[in-house]
């Protein structure tokens, strides 16, 4: 016969035991038992310890920081036209550092992001301006471009095994003489212009390029979906399962296989998305200022992947934040137009680029530590 199991009413293995040795709640000349001590394990987190263990708190700080000292220094900086300003500067950063993110969060790199910008909108004012075609058909082909740049170099990181860096950087090379060659073959000049002229600019560039009214200030559009793709990646990584996939693949790709975690695939689908994001800011751009140049995104990737590392993302993967990297381009933005609005050198942004990373990877590393030692 098969033994009975306690049932759940039955309490912890505590009260089990208790019961059965005649020692327990009930038993015979026993003083009224004490309640249990609280187990350490399940006892509510301290308002501390949630902040620690958030990757994006080193970047609010520092955003916080740079916005008062700004405020201070230069005049203008902190209105409504000078808010719409550096985050006008910060939106198609941000766009491209949310999708980085979650790509650095997965354990990559993608150098190609900064040249992709530029490749996608060459396609779509090509086609549009050279080719006679709507700007809607012109947008999706060079949509499809992007996506199958961004899953061959998924699938050549998965099936060589070589590192990201090299992959990337390959098609970073590749994808900047495609974008010069073509070009000048094409134009006679490394530029293209005239998408006014063309067919379905109008529509197109409502959707990408326009302007919103907010409170008598003009925001551009583009600030709208940034907020919009960090809002949705920051869900993606906190609520769904493709999410714990990625912190998974990023972390512990060997455990996470072993577990059933479809880590190739998961890496594909995060280059996948990095060349999506390139494509929308591509559009952007295109659409907003009417003309593209051959060499244009170049150097910009390493400013993603800044943007990402102050917004709490590890280079070594597995750990940061899709609104962490928001903040980090918003830093970005506000650094870059507050030296303007001081009247400063804009040379001194270099400086300010690099001292912001390296207190970024320390102040990062630093939380990161304080969050393991709280969990143990």
């Amino acid at each position: 016969m098969t033994p009975s199991l306690p049932s759940e009413a039955s309490g912890t293995a505590g009260d089990i035991s208790d019961s059965t040795s005649g020692t327990g709640p009930g038993a015979v000349g026993e003083p009224p038992p004490k309640a249990h001590a609280a187990d350490e394990r399940v006892a509510p987190a301290t308002l501390a310890h949630r902040l620690l263990v958030r990757p994006e708190l080193g970047s609010l700080i520092g955003a916080v920081l740079v916005m008062g000292f700004f405020s201070i220094v230069a005049d203008g900086f902190f209105t409504a036209s000078g808010a719409a300003t550096w985050l006008d500067d910060s939106a198609t950063l941000g766009i491209m550092a949310v999708a980085v993110a979650l790509l650095m969060i997965g354990g990559e790199f993608d150098l190609s992001a900064g040249v992709l910008t530029a490749s996608t909108a060459l396609i779509t004012a090509m086609l549009a301006t050279r080719a006679d075609w709507p700007v809607w058909l012109a947008l999706a082909v060079s949509l499809v471009f992007a996506l199958g740049v961004g899953a061959l170099n998924g699938w050549l990181v998965v099936r060589t095994g070589l590192p990201s860096f090299i992959i990337t950087l390959g098609t970073f090379l590749a994808l900047q003489g495609l974008n010069l060659g073509v070009t000048r073959q094409v134009t006679n000049s490394v530029q293209v212009s005239g998408m006014r002229a063309t067919d379905g600019y109008e529509s197109a560039g409502r959707f990408f390029a326009s302007t919103m009214a907010i409170g008598g200030t003009e925001i551009q559009v583009s600030v709208l979906w940034w907020i919009v793709l960090a809002a949705l990646a920051t869900w993606v990584l906190s609520r769904t399962r493709f999410g714990n996939w990625i912190y998974a693949v990023g972390g512990a790709p060997v455990s996470a296989r072993n577990v059933g975690v479809p880590v190739d695939r998961t890496k594909i689908v995060l280059f996948m998305t990095t060349a999506g994001a390139a494509w929308l800011v591509g559009s952007i751009n295109i659409l907003r200022y009417t003309s593209v140049q051959a060499n244009q995104g170049i150097g910009l990737e390493f400013q993603y992947i800044i943007a990402a590392v102050i917004g709490g993302c590890l280079l070594t993967g597995g750990y940061g934040s899709a609104i962490g990297a928001a903040v980090g381009a918003l830093i970005f933005g506000m650094a870059r137009q507050g030296i303007v609005y001081a009247k400063w050198d804009s040379d001194w942004f270099q400086l300010f680029l690099g001292v912001m990373l390296l207190a970024a990877v320390l102040v990062n590393n630093s939380f990161r530590r304080r969050a393991e030692r709280s969990r143990r």
